[in-house]
Parts: structure tokens; sequence; C-alpha cells
């Protein structure tokens, strides 16, 4: 523009020796219902750091809380249940369980205390069957999620997680 500033989309953050680091897109922050704005981005690569998550999609745009999509790790979480003692016949049946989804949750919890603020940390999730693949239509070339995809794609399990932050 006329200021010499290039409007690229992209959020960014210069780092302790003056390099700009690019950390989100603007269209894919989180406006909470009560204004404060989550950048999603940053807490699914912490998220993903966990051996039994594969991906992960944050949502909660208007909403009090923030929500996610979970693809976890199948063969983890498979390894886990047996290693517990957890009887299961099928990939549904395992995600079903009120136990894995509380092995998740521990997960998640255990990697946003003391990096996350307490509106950015993930309240409610849903577990997913699937797996994101670019000829699924859910990731880019690139393998960056498409978030509009996704959302779209799993209407009813987003559908699911809206709420007023109850637990």
């Amino acid at each position: 523009d006329a200021d010499g500033w290039l409007h690229s989309g992209d959020i960014g953050v210069l780092d302790d020796e003056g390099y700009l680091k690019i950390t989100d897109r603007k269209k894919d922050i989180i406006v909470l219902a009560n204004g404060k704005n989550v950048a999603p981005q940053p807490i699914e690569q912490v998220l993903k750091t966990s051996p039994f998550v594969t991906e992960i999609v944050l949502i909660g745009d208007k909403q009090n809380i923030v929500t996610a999509l979970v693809v976890p790790n199948r063969d983890k979480l498979g390894e886990w249940a047996k290693g517990e003692n957890i009887a299961f016949a099928t990939d549904d049946e395992l995600l079903a369980l009120p136990q894995t989804y509380k092995k998740i949750k521990g997960e998640i919890d255990g990697l946003s205390k003391d990096r996350f603020a307490d509106y950015e940390r993930v309240k409610k999730f849903a577990l997913l069957n699937a797996t994101f693949s670019v000829d699924g239509g859910e990731l880019t070339p690139t393998l960056k999620i498409k978030r509009k995809v996704v959302l779209a794609k799993y209407a009813k399990e987003v559908a699911s997680l809206r709420g007023d932050g109850d637990e």
C-alpha cells in the first residue's frame, strides 16, 4: 500500500534477532463470544506433538470455548488400550470408549498447561475415525489443513461441540 506494507493475510512476530516468523493466517483466527482472539495454528502444532494426535483442528468462532476435531493416531491408541487391558474390536469401538476420550483429554490438557491462556485451551473435542489427506480434500499439497473443507465435511461433529462451555 502507500505506506509500504504488503497485505498478505499472514500474522507473524518478530523474534529477538529481528526476523519475521509467520505464525498464522488472519482468516484462521478464532474470535470467541467474549471477543478474545485465538490463533489456532501454534496451538495445533503443540498439540500434534502428542503421539496420540495425528491431526487437530481448533474451532470456536463466536462460541464461549475453544473446541476441536481430533484425528487420533489409532495405532498408538490401540497399543495403549491393549496395554491397559481395554477391550475393543474395531477403531470405532475404541474411539467411542470413555477411557479413550479421557486419554486424549489428558494429552491435550498436559500439553496446554503452562503454555496457553485458559481461554485458548481446548475444552471439548470430537474424535474422528478418519485420515486427512490431499486426495480427501482436507489437506493442501503442502499438508496444511483446509479448515473450511474440514468444518463442512464434519459439520455434524462440529454441531455436537457447540454449547455453553459445560464439560
